[in-house]
């Protein structure tokens, strides 16, 4: 995954495709962001196969990758769980997306007033966004995206979160310059677990 413009097209459309599959199979409202999770992560990588058409460097596909990955995903993920969890999960839930919300407006800020840049290394892209407090800023948006998924009480969305934060670290020790690039490959692929989640039993009425 991430290894050309090709695998981003391929894996993209295969992977927006199931989740086109997730929100017609979706039977409650507050279900729809996450079932929408592999959608918009299939999206993502359409725009990463944009960049790689731009050869690096600045450009508006870029920016918009960034926009995805860090503070729409960084509030999206935690804003999905807590609205599909069951009342008694929620309590614990507000501490992911509390960070997530303080993670986004921070990256969101960084984002407005400086260019993000694309650079190709071999089969992977360095993005490379100035964010200060980089540690805390990184802390925060894994526990608003990875902490809500774990901290949920679902069976499948816990599986989903271990399955992500395995892949985080595997990411982060085999290609550390380009950990943004492959760990929102490796996230839209796991986010096919979703499709699975969609399908649980549940004796909850149909979407209306």
């Amino acid at each position: 995954m991430c290894w050309s413009a090709t695998a981003d097209l391929a894996s993209g459309a295969v992977i927006s495709a199931a989740g086109v599959v997730c929100l017609v199979r979706v039977r409650r409202a507050r279900d729809l962001p996450v079932a929408a999770l592999p959608l918009l992560l299939g999206a993502h990588q359409l725009v990463e196969a944009a960049v790689w058409g731009t050869g690096g460097g600045c450009s508006p596909a870029a920016t918009a990758w960034a926009v995805i990955a860090l503070p729409l995903l960084a509030v999206w993920v935690p804003a999905g769980v807590l609205l599909a969890a069951a009342p008694g999960a929620r309590r614990r839930l507000w501490g992911p997306m509390a960070a997530g919300l303080a993670t986004a407006a921070v990256l969101s800020y960084c984002l407005a007033l400086r260019p993000v840049t694309a650079e190709i290394r071999g089969h992977t892209i360095d993005y490379g966004v100035n964010v200060p407090w980089m540690p805390l800023v990184l802390t925060g948006y894994l526990f608003a995206t990875l902490g809500s998924l774990l901290l949920g009480g679902d069976r499948r969305l816990r599986t989903l979160g271990v399955v992500l934060a395995a892949g985080a670290l595997a990411c982060s020790a085999l290609w550390r310059l380009e950990f943004a690039s492959t760990w929102c490959a490796f996230a839209a692929v796991a986010s096919l677990l979703v499709w699975g989640w969609v399908r649980r039993p549940d004796t909850a009425p149909p979407v209306a």
